[in-house]
C-alpha cells in the first residue's frame, strides 16, 4: 500500500464510498439466463472479482425496454420489478465482500438485431449502427419520452435492489451514442442536426433517471469521448454535446469509439497502458467533476501515476480483472510478480460474446468463473508427471499439476521456456504477450516439486527413467511449408528473400527491417493471423505490401477487435489484398500465383510464406508404443493435437486435473 498509495486512497462520490480506486469496467459475459435474470454462476463470477478486493464493479449492462432495446441473446433485464430480488442478493454478495457496485442501465437501439428481438430495431435515424446492420426505424418523440420514462423506472428499481450508483450508457453505439454521433444522427427535427438538439434525447434520459434516484444518489455517464472514425465526434465535438446533458451526473466514465471503431474501446494489444487517459483528463478539466479512466490499464506503477498526476479519480479495469480477480489484493499485498496480466488478444472475451455469441473465456486465465480451490487438493498417492515442452500449454500444465503435490519434471529443447509465446513476442506489437510468460515463470519458481530442464530435448529412455504415471506431449507447432514448386528451394538460399513468420522474427531480434521501408515490397502468402501479423509489421514501416488468401475473405477467423483493426490498418496504408488466389510456384523474387483464373506474378523485396502452422510431434508415436496405456497416460495437448490458438492449449493443460481424477489421484 505504500508504494501505491493512490490506487488503495478511499474515495467519496455523494453516498457512494470506495475503499480503493479500482473499477471493475461493464462487459458482457452471457451468463445469464434466457429469462434476462442472474444466474448464481453469473453472481459468483462477479463475487470472484469482489473477493479479489475490487473496489467498485459496475455491473455489464441491463436492459431497460425488453426486447425491443436488448443487447445479446442472455442480456440481463430491469424492465419489471419481478428483476429486483435476485438483484437484490447480487448486491448483498458483493456488499459483504467490501465491493459497492452500479448497474449500467441501457437501451441497444439500432444494435439490437430482429432476429433476437422479433422487431426492426430503432434509432435516432434510418442508419446502422455497423457496416452490415439491419436498418433501424427513426424513433418519434412519444416513443423517445416513453424510452426516457423507461430508463427512469430501471433506475429506481436498482435503488430498491442495492445498488450503490447507476451508469447510464452514453457510448459505443448504442441508442442514446445513436442520438449523438452526426453518424448515425441524420435527422432535421428539434432532436437532429446542431449539437443542442442531438443532446436533447440523452437531456430527456438523464433528467428521467435523477428524478427517479434522487438528489444524493451517485449517476454516471459512460461516453465515447471521442469516437474515432470518419465523420464522428471529436473529442472536442464531445465536450461540447456534454454541456447540454451532463448537468446531472456525479461521476464520467470515460470510453472512447463506436461500432466501426471498436479496436479503440477494446483496446488492442499494442496499445500502451492507460493511452486513452488524455480523454478523462480533458473531461474531468472541463467539468470539474470526477472521472474513471481506462484503457488496457495492466501495470499498478503506471496506474498509481495516473491517480497521482490526477489524470483520473478512478481507474476502470476490464479484461485485466477477468484475467485477474485478485489484481487489486496481489498488489496490495506486494505479490505483483504473480500478477496474471490481461495480453489483450480479445479471444475469449471478445471473440467469443461478440464474435460468436458463447460465454466468455479467457486465454491466459482457464478459471474464469471457477474459485481456484483445485489448488487445495492433493494427490493421495505418489504421482511422476512428465512434460514435454515448455510453452504456454506445458507450463500450465506442469503448474497445475504441481500445484496438487504431484512430482513435476518439464523438458524443453530451447534454452528458454515460454515456447511460441515467447517467440512471438519478439514482434514489437505483440510484446504485452510476454507478460503471460512472464507469469508462468514466476508461478512455476514456486515449486520446489517442479523440476525444469532447458536446452534439453527429451528421450523416451529419460522418461522411462522417471517412472511416470502421466506423460503430457506439449511439443508444439512448427510453420506448415507444403510442397509448392520452388518453395523448399528459395528457403534453403542464404541470401534468400523468402521466409516464413520464424525468419520474420528472427531478423527483427537480429536488428533487421530497420527505419523506414518506403519503397520496399512485401509480399504475403497467407491471410490468416500469422500472415496478418507480417504486414501489421511491414506496412506501417513504409513497405508496399500485399496479401494473398485462397479463401473469399482475409482473417476469417479473427476476433471483432482484431479484424476491425486490420481492416483500418490495411487501409491506411493501402495493403492490396489478393482473395480467392492460389499460389502456383515460389521464385527467388517473386510469387507467381493464379487470380481469375488466370497466372499474376507478385514481385517482392521480402516475401512470406504463412500457410499456418502444423502440429510437431517428434516423440508422441514412440511414446504410445513404450508405455502400457493402463500404467501410463500419455496426454497430448495445445499445438501438438493440431496448430489453434493459446487459449485452447492452456485450458488443456489445466485440465490436467482431469486426467488425475480419472486415474484415481485424488479421493
Amino acid at each position: 500500500m505504500k508504494r501505491y498509495p493512490h490506487i488503495f486512497k478511499p474515495f467519496r462520490c455523494k453516498s457512494l464510498e470506495l475503499k480503493n480506486r479500482i473499477v471493475m469496467m461493464p462487459m458482457g459475459t452471457n451468463y445469464g439466463e434466457q429469462t434476462g435474470e442472474m444466474s448464481f454462476l453469473h453472481i459468483h463470477y462477479y463475487e470472484m472479482r469482489a473477493k479479489g478486493g475490487t473496489g467498485f464493479i459496475i455491473m455489464e449492462n441491463v436492459c431497460v425496454d425488453y426486447p425491443c432495446g436488448s443487447n445479446g441473446t442472455t442480456q440481463l433485464r430491469m424492465d419489471q420489478d419481478n428483476f429486483i430480488p435476485r438483484l437484490f442478493y447480487f448486491c448483498e454478495r458483493m456488499h459483504k465482500q467490501g465491493a459497492k457496485v452500479a448497474v449500467q442501465l441501457n437501451h441497444a437501439g439500432a444494435s439490437a438485431m430482429r432476429d433476437r428481438t422479433g422487431f426492426q430495431p430503432v434509432s435516432a435515424s434510418d442508419v446502422p449502427s455497423k457496416a452490415g446492420g439491419e436498418i433501424p426505424r427513426p424513433l418519434n418523440r412519444e416513443e423517445m419520452e416513453d424510452i426516457a420514462r423507461k430508463y427512469g423506472d430501471a433506475a429506481r428499481r436498482a435503488v430498491t435492489a442495492g445498488f450503490d450508483a447507476v451508469e447510464i450508457h452514453c457510448g459505443h453505439s448504442y441508442l442514446i451514442s445513436q442520438f449523438l454521433s452526426p453518424t448515425t444522427n441524420h435527422r432535421t427535427d428539434e432532436f437532429g442536426g446542431s449539437t443542442e438538439n442531438r443532446a436533447r434525447f440523452p437531456r430527456m434520459v438523464v433528467e428521467a433517471v435523477r428524478h427517479a434516484v434522487g438528489p444524493d444518489y451517485p449517476v454516471i455517464l459512460r461516453i465515447s469521448a471521442d469516437e474515432l472514425t470518419e465523420g464522428g465526434n471529436s473529442l472536442e465535438d464531445t465536450l461540447e454535446l456534454m454541456r447540454y446533458f451532463s448537468g446531472e451526473a456525479d461521476l464520467f466514465s470515460v470510453s472512447c469509439g463506436l461500432n466501426s471503431s471498436i479496436q479503440y474501446q477494446i483496446d488492442s494489444n499494442f496499445r500502451p497502458d492507460g493511452w486513452r487517459s488524455y480523454m478523462a483528463k480533458a473531461v474531468k478539466e472541463t467539468f470539474h467533476k470526477p472521472v474513471i479512466a481506462m484503457g488496457n490499464m495492466r501495470d499498478p506503477k503506471i496506474v498509481d501515476e495516473l491517480l497521482a498526476r490526477g489524470e483520473a479519480d478512478l481507474i476502470g479495469m476490464g479484461r485485466g480483472l477477468i484475467a485477474e480477480p485478485d489484481w487489486v489484493h496481489k498488489v496490495q499485498w506486494g505479490r505483483e510478480d504473480m500478477l496474471r496480466k490481461c495480453i489483450s488478444c480479445n479471444v475469449g472475451c471478445a471473440g467469443n460474446r461478440i464474435g460468436v455469441n458463447r460465454p466468455i473465456r479467457c486465454t491466459v486465465n482457464p478459471c474464469i468463473n471457477e474459485d481456484e480451490d483445485y489448488t487445495k487438493r492433493k494427490v493421495t498417492r505418489q504421482c511422476n508427471v512428465v512434460v514435454i515442452g515448455g510453452g504456454t500449454a506445458g507450463l500450465e500444465a506442469a503448474c497445475t499439476a504441481a500445484e496438487t503435490g504431484c512430482q513435476v519434471f518439464l523438458f524443453e529443447k530451447e534454452k528458454e521456456l515460454g515456447g511460441l509465446t515467447r517467440y512471438i513476442s519478439r514482434i514489437p506489437d505483440k510484446r504485452r504477450m510476454m507478460d503471460f510468460v512472464i507469469y508462468l515463470l514466476n508461478r512455476a519458481s514456486q515449486f520446489k516439486n517442479l523440476y525444469c530442464f532447458t536446452g534439453q530435448e527429451a528421450s523416451v529412455k529419460q522418461i522411462e527413467g522417471l517412472h511416470p504415471d502421466i506423460v503430457v506431449n506439449a511439443t508444439g507447432s512448427a510453420p506448415l511449408l507444403p510442397p509448392i514448386p520452388g518453395l523448399a528451394e528459395c528457403l534453403e538460399k542464404e541470401d534468400r528473400r523468402v521466409g516464413t513468420i520464424c525468419d520474420m522474427i528472427d531478423k527483427i531480434a537480429a536488428g533487421a527491417y530497420q527505419g523506414n521501408l518506403e519503397g520496399r515490397k512485401v509480399a504475403v502468402i497467407g491471410g490468416g493471423a500469422v500472415g496478418i501479423d507480417v504486414v501489421e509489421y511491414f506496412a506501417p514501416r513504409g513497405a508496399d505490401c500485399c496479401i494473398v488468401e485462397m479463401m473469399p475473405e482475409i482473417g476469417r477467423d479473427l476476433d471483432p477487435v482484431s479484424k476491425s483493426a486490420m481492416k483500418e490498418l490495411f487501409a491506411k496504408y493501402h495493403v492490396k489484398q489478393y482473395t480467392g488466389t492460389k499460389l502456383l510456384k515460389v521464385q527467388k523474387d517473386s510469387f507467381l500465383v493464379e487470380q481469375d483464373g488466370g497466372p499474376v506474378n507478385l514481385a517482392f523485396d521480402y516475401g512470406f510464406v504463412c500457410l499456418g502452422m502444423r502440429a510437431n510431434v517428434p516423440l508422441l508415436e514412440s511414446l504410445q508404443n513404450t508405455f502400457v496405456p493402463e500404467e501410463t497416460e500419455i496426454y497430448n495437448i495445445g499445438d501438438s493435437v493440431r496448430a489453434r490458438r493459446i487459449i485452447d492449449g492452456v485450458r488443456e493443460g489445466h485440465d490436467i486435473l482431469k486426467v488425475l481424477e480419472n486415474r484415481g489421484f485424488f479421493d
